[in-house]
This record gives structure tokens, sequence and C-alpha cells, in this order.
């Protein structure tokens, strides 16, 4: 099932101007909150998502919370996903993560210095991802983290298709849409909006095949402990955490 947000609301009057110009470029209706509505909600804090089903307001954090948590305690350069796009011995791949969702996990390669370049098709993720770096922007702790960010509103095999020989990444990096689940409690409801809004996977095997002739080094998938390779392509070795796989494929 995908969810339609047609519209933004806005909790502030001072905010107007700004709502009125997110909402042309997001081609959405302005209207007043409606608790019975999927909206996007501009705040004087921050930009969310409002899906009466998910309970409280879905958005990004880089500053604190578990962005934060992770950036101080997830294991640095050590942990399995920096192991994974091939952070060792000093070397900080150029990386793009064609799969941005919410950034997590680039923020955390940016974290660790790499320049990473994000890719979100999904207009109102990527609208909530932009609206995150800015703010991150202005906090003395993630702005030169954030400098080391981009972010690009467009079709991963697109994007990829188009790069010169000089734009070629490093690494290319991918978190497709895990498998849905029979308990959809047990779903985060980040994962579950993000799973409404983007609905699944259908051109898995096209993305693999363009990241691998593109990619410097490698293509690193992320996928769940136990779950089929993505698109049926069996890796050159993985990675295994407590619950996620990570699958590697040079060349």
């Amino acid at each position: 099932m995908t969810i339609q947000i047609t519209s933004l609301a806005v909790t502030d009057a001072t905010l107007s101007n700004r709502a009125a110009l997110l909402a042309e470029q997001l081609n959405l209706e302005l209207m007043l909150p409606d608790a019975e509505k999927a909206q996007l909600i501009l705040t004087p804090n921050r930009l969310e998502i409002r899906y009466p089903q998910l309970g409280g307001p879905v958005f990004i954090d880089f500053v604190s919370g578990k962005n934060q948590h992770r950036r101080q305690f997830g294991g640095g350069r050590g942990q399995p996903l920096a192991k994974a796009v091939g952070l060792k011995n000093g070397a900080n791949p150029i990386i793009i993560d064609a799969t941005a969702g919410f950034g997590r996990d680039a923020f955390v390669f940016a974290s660790l210095g790499c320049q990473v370049t994000m890719l979100e098709q999904q207009p109102l993720v990527a609208a909530l991802l932009s609206d995150a770096m800015q703010r991150a922007e202005t906090d003395a702790e993630t702005a030169q983290i954030i400098s080391r960010m981009q972010l690009h509103q467009s079709d991963a095999t697109k994007y990829l298709a188009s790069l010169s020989e000089a734009e070629r990444p490093d690494v290319v990096y991918l978190d497709p849409m895990y498998p849905a689940r029979e308990k959809s409690a047990l779903v985060k409801k980040e994962m579950q909006l993000l799973h409404q809004l983007v609905g699944p996977d259908s051109n898995s095997a096209e993305l693999l095949n363009i990241a691998r002739k593109v990619a410097l080094k490698r293509v690193t998938v992320k996928r769940p402990k136990g779950a089929e390779f993505f698109a049926d392509q069996k890796p050159h070795v993985s990675i295994e955490s407590k619950n996620t796989r990570y699958d590697i494929y040079t060349g």
C-alpha cells in the first residue's frame, strides 16, 4: 500500500512565505493542519510528515537523537558499516549513497570523513533530508559533517548512468527497501512511512548493474541478515553484524 500526501500545512503564520515556496516546489496544496490527513507540516523547528496511522510525526534530525548517539557511540571506523565501504588504513572513499532514505548511513560515512552524495528519488523524503541538513549546518558539532554531504533529488539509475569518468565514485552504497514484514507493528514508524511513500523496488537488477559499472572500487548492498541476495546476484564477500549483512561487489 502506498500513501499520497497532497498538501502542506504551516503552524506559524510567519512561515507562510517559506511554506508557499515549498508547496510550489513540491506541487502541494497549502492547507490548514488536519489531524485526519497525511500532510507535510512546516513548523518553526522543522519540516515533518504527520500521518495519523503512525502516531507521532516523522522527521529527520542529524543533530540529536539516534543520529547523535550513533555518531558518538557507533563504533567509529571499526564498525561493520565502515568496513563494508572500505574505511581502513586511513582511507576515506568518495561514496554515492544511491538510496539515501532518511540519510542515517550517509551521515555515518560523512562523520567518519567521507565525501558523500545522497540520491533520493521521493520528493517528500528529499525535502525532509534537505531541511535536516540546513538545521545541522547551524550546529557547531555537525556543521563540518554536513559540509561533506550533498543531496540530489534524483532517480538513482539515471543519475549513475549520467556520470562522467571523472565523476565516478569509489563506492556506490545501496540500502534497498527491505522485504515487507508480515507483522507491520514490528516495523518502526519511519520505515512504515518510507515503505508507503516509496513502494516496492521495481528496478533492482538495473540499479545494481549500473552501480557495478560506475563504482571504481566496490558496490556495497545492505540487507537484512538471512535475506536473499539483491537482484539475485551473489556478492564477492559479505560482512555480517547482529541483524544486518553487507554484500560487497568488486568489479
